[in-house]
């Protein structure tokens, strides 16, 4: 008899993902390589996500920070 309780293992990525400052595509949760955003009066806000070019709307403007390159890139490191 199985077990019914046993969830099947998943093989980890080969290589880890790189950190990205840009939040994943909320429609296929793929990196973008850049989010544009369009705005009208009265109208939500159009997120396009690209390469995948989903588009998301949201009743608020994103908010933009500016955050330090990693450690390794400021110490001139590989």
């Amino acid at each position: 008899m199985r077990d019914p309780h046993r969830t099947p293992l998943v093989a980890a990525p080969a290589v880890p993902p790189e950190p990205s400052p840009l939040p994943c595509c909320p429609v296929c949760d793929e990196r973008p390589e850049r989010i544009s955003w369009r705005q009208r009066p009265g109208l939500p806000v159009v997120l396009v996500f690209e390469p995948c070019d989903h588009r998301w709307t949201s009743s608020t403007a994103p908010v933009l920070t500016v955050t330090p390159p990693p450690a390794a890139h400021r110490a001139g490191g590989a």
